[in-house]
């Protein structure tokens, strides 16, 4: 019984110091060096551009085994911003976004495969709408290491494509518009 609960002890050690090499860092959103940002066709005619104002976040991030990173952003999909107040309402009603009834989007990442020279694909659940689905984002590493105020902090980019009928986001502008194009710039603070 005593090796068996040795044993334990220094399973549990170990898995305790394996999870310890990757440190956590929490979104610069104070700070504004973290970005979600969206660009859509207006009718197939021009680029209509926007993001989201408050958002929130936290990843886990090890250079030495960048497979292991692991990543949560919680967005208040009622802090769209394009730039004018009158489509700002439209798109956070009934027939896109519906944020009465939405008001969250959360992202929880479950896979991040590592290409090398810093290109990944980070593969998660996006709820958004009352829809949750399974989405890969592009990733690329920016740079990490020690900041003017003794932190330390690392820095990513991404992109994606979300089709908005797979959300059950209405179609309504016509095809050239039924997808938009995410754009993803994430600073983290080291814990």
């Amino acid at each position: 019984m005593k090796r068996i609960l040795t044993g334990m002890v220094m399973a549990a050690s170990l898995v305790t110091s394996l999870t310890a090499n990757a440190a956590e860092y929490v979104i610069d959103k104070k700070g504004a060096h973290a970005f979600i940002q969206f660009k859509i066709q207006h009718l197939g005619y021009s680029w209509l551009y926007g993001r989201f104002n408050d958002f929130d976040g936290e990843f886990t991030y090890d250079s030495a085994k960048p497979n292991d990173s692991k990543i949560k952003v919680n967005i208040d999909v009622t802090s769209l911003d394009s730039n004018h107040a009158e489509r700002d309402k439209h798109l956070r009603g009934t027939d896109f976004l519906d944020t009465g009834k939405y008001p969250s989007a959360t992202f929880v990442s479950t896979k991040f495969n590592d290409k090398g020279d810093g290109k990944a694909t980070l593969t998660g659940d996006l709820t958004l709408h009352g829809v949750t689905r399974s989405i890969d984002i592009d990733v690329s590493k920016i740079g990490e290491g020690k900041d003017p105020w003794g932190g330390y902090r690392a820095g990513f980019t991404g992109t994606t494509t979300l089709k908005l009928t797979d959300f059950g986001i209405p179609d309504v502008l016509g095809p050239a518009s039924g997808s938009v194009e995410m754009i993803l710039d994430v600073e983290g603070i080291r814990k």
